[in-house]
């Protein structure tokens, strides 16, 4: 599956500034793959209606078993609120299980910088994937 377009469920005002969140999720088998890809697809269409959403894209990379977000929010509390929301709150609790691992970074962007680059997007994930897996074992990040 391609990129699925950034989408903008309601243009945020001019000259605000964003809560931007991308994410990264690996399931751990491609036997999962099918289940996460219609799962996804079911969030996707909850976020085009979610109140506080400025944007949103996804990519699948189903050979990869990878799949990735990137959403702008008018705050974290609006991204919070999303997500313990249904559907995706029990997509969340059905799919724990699947997961191999998930990287989660938060920033904040001007609204005129919408939509967010996923060269930008992949760059900011790597990096706190990185930061993570030092935190873990108490080594400094490659």
């Amino acid at each position: 599956m391609p990129t699925l377009p950034w989408v903008v469920p309601q243009p945020p005002p001019a000259d605000s500034t964003v809560v931007v969140m991308a994410s990264r999720f690996e399931v751990r088998s491609f036997r999962d793959v099918p289940r996460f890809l219609l799962s996804s697809l079911t969030a996707w269409k909850q976020v085009r209606s979610a109140p506080g959403a400025f944007g949103a894209s996804l990519v699948a990379r189903p050979g990869k078993r990878l799949f990735l977000t990137l959403s702008a929010w008018e705050s974290r509390e609006a991204l919070y609120a999303f997500a313990r929301t249904e559907p995706h709150r029990g997509i969340m609790t059905a799919l724990a299980p699947t997961m191999r691992s998930s990287t989660f970074t938060f920033w904040e962007a001007s609204a005129s910088g919408l939509p967010i680059s996923w060269d930008e997007a992949e760059r900011r994930v790597e990096e706190q994937r990185r930061a993570d897996a030092g935190g873990r074992d108490g080594s400094a990040a490659p």
